[in-house]
């Protein structure tokens, strides 16, 4: 019975001097955080610039320029630029010039000879069914009906060729947006250079005779 009191007591205290440990924490390593850390994307600003400025073209043409145009602005209030860049604007803004007077020309010319093609159409149309010059129309100097239809095809072709170049148009000012947005983040080293130096070739190895002949060296440093 003394022994069974004895363990009981044994126990107690070694429970009560273990809980008295204090335990200290253990330190996590943030060192391995850091080393499974991957490295920073490249991102291609050029790559970005040029859809953006690709986009706006196709929602309105002449926005993708303007959307440069931008650009070339908060480099200059960036000071990431030398000077005030107005030529570069100048330019900007006679592209964007350029893109709406060839499209009002176009949609002009586009006009004028759908009128006059169904000016004729219509000629051709009141001949057939009264036999005689339609005397509102104001085409009373073609007797002709051949020259009317002649007339007639020349200015639906015209016209035909309009619809293609304001197409062409569009297409060549969303192709210029993206180029200038494109090229204004390709930017070449100062290190780039090259250097000629004279040197010889062989120009013939034949039968065991070499032929050595003068020549340049071009050489590129990147």
């Amino acid at each position: 019975m003394r022994a069974f009191l004895l363990s009981v007591v044994l126990c107690f205290v070694f429970t009560l001097v273990k809980a008295q440990i204090p335990t200290i924490p253990i330190r996590q390593d943030t060192t391995a955080k850091l080393d499974t850390l991957a490295p920073a994307k490249y991102v291609n600003q050029g790559r970005i610039a040029g859809k953006k400025a690709v986009y706006r073209s196709l929602i309105f043409p002449g926005l993708g320029q303007v959307y440069n145009y931008g650009l070339v602005v908060d480099d200059v209030k960036a000071g990431r630029t030398q000077g005030k860049r107005i030529g570069q604007k100048l330019y900007l803004i006679g592209k964007i010039g350029a893109i709406y007077a060839g499209g009002t020309m176009l949609v002009m010319s586009y006009i004028d000879n759908n009128n006059n093609y169904n000016r004729f159409l219509r000629e051709l149309q009141y001949r057939q069914v009264n036999g005689v010059p339609d005397p509102d129309n104001g085409l009373t100097q073609y007797p002709d009906a051949n020259a009317l239809t002649v007339a007639k095809n020349i200015y639906k072709r015209n016209r035909e060729v309009v619809i293609i170049s304001l197409v062409g148009l569009y297409g060549l000012n969303v192709l210029d947006a993206y180029v200038t947005a494109r090229l204004k983040y390709f930017n070449v080293d100062e290190t780039l250079s090259f250097k000629i130096s004279p040197t010889t070739i062989n120009s013939n190895t034949m039968f065991g005779f070499n032929n050595i002949a003068p020549a340049l060296k071009l050489t590129l440093r990147l």
